[in-house]
């Protein structure tokens, strides 16, 4: 996949967390996804919010990595299926310490209940 277009190696992610969560006062995330064409770090599908979705949706950008640790796997949004791919741009992954879900203060006790 190395050179396939919505492939962006040199780009880095958003941030830490997905940016869509933290823009918001109630905003809480269960995984990270990084999109690989301009790096926006958004939350997965099992999210309340599933902001790396609406990404997808809104600027086709097809390939998401998770940004979880220890997981370099690819998800294409247009063939919904999974896909090995190069290595992006440091860091590759939320911080270690930052354990899931997050951020802390914003999970709700029934946080469990309201994964999809």
């Amino acid at each position: 996949m190395t050179g396939t277009p919505g492939i962006d190696v040199t780009v880095r992610p958003s941030g830490n967390g997905c940016a869509e969560c933290l823009g918001s006062e109630a905003g809480w995330w269960f995984h990270l996804r990084r999109c690989a064409e301009c790096g926006h770090v958004g939350c997965c599908d099992s999210s309340p919010a599933q902001h790396a979705s609406q990404h997808f949706r809104e600027t086709g950008h097809r390939y998401m990595q998770s940004f979880e640790p220890g997981e370099s796997w690819y998800w294409d949004f247009e063939n919904q299926q999974a896909l090995e791919g190069p290595a992006l741009a440091e860091p590759t992954s939320r911080p270690e310490a930052q354990s899931p879900p997050a951020p802390p203060d914003r999970v709700p006790q029934d946080w469990q209940k309201r994964l999809h």
